[in-house]
């Protein structure tokens, strides 16, 4: 189970953002680039369909796998009182044979993402992770080198937290807290639900910038 918000910020701003990150967490940023495959079951899984997200690092000197499945969201009067999205999710490391075990069980290739950006992982009330990327599509089939951004100038911006049933509330509160030091850059909100570019980014980025003594 997560807690998770998403926003977007315009790229010119993200290093205003990764400035507020810093002073925020005080620990460095991890580099990312990730390679994202959706698939989807075939028919012969049964008539309710199931999604699976194959996660290759390319940051790292030898590429590593991770399959991850996100479930329903929680529901009910108590997941509307909260401002983030409590849902399932179980993730595991696998092996670079991961796509030929899954299109033999009869998935199959959806879509294809590459994720190049950054993330901040800390612990504030709650193990927090800040990811901002820039979302690009494959013109062709896992020609990563030649992706290109899905929203040109805009990146997105995600945190989660892991929780459990015992401590969501307890999880979603320190979320929710932390997002407000950054309200002035960007808004966060449930997947889904984001309310675009936040108006006073432009000036909120400028005195950070002004403030770290970097020059633009």
């Amino acid at each position: 189970m997560e807690c998770v918000v998403q926003g977007i910020i315009e790229t010119q701003h993200v290093e205003a953002l990764e400035i507020l990150l810093q002073g925020l967490c005080g620990v460095h940023r991890e580099r990312l680039r990730i390679h994202e495959l959706c698939l989807k079951s075939g028919p012969n899984l049964g008539l309710v369909a199931s999604e699976v997200r194959v996660l290759c690092d390319l940051e790292q000197p030898e590429p590593t796998w991770i399959v991850r499945h996100i479930g329903g969201a929680m529901r009910g009067s108590g997941a509307e009182q909260i401002s983030v999205l409590v849902r399932t999710m179980v993730e595991s490391k696998v092996s670079k044979n991961v796509l030929r075990l899954f299109y033999a069980l009869g998935y199959r290739l959806d879509h294809e993402l590459l994720r190049v950006g950054f993330a901040f992982h800390f612990q504030r009330g709650a193990s927090i992770t800040v990811t901002v990327s820039s979302v690009n599509k494959m013109l062709k089939l896992h020609a990563t080198d030649e992706a290109v951004p899905v929203t040109p100038g805009i990146q997105l911006v995600e945190v989660t937290a892991p929780a459990s049933s015992e401590n969501y509330s307890e999880v979603a509160a320190a979320v929710s807290s932390f997002c407000e030091y950054l309200a002035p850059l960007l808004h966060l909100s449930k997947p889904g639900t984001s309310t675009g570019v936040v108006p006073t980014a432009a000036a909120a980025a400028a005195s950070l910038m002004s403030d770290a003594g970097v020059t633009t």
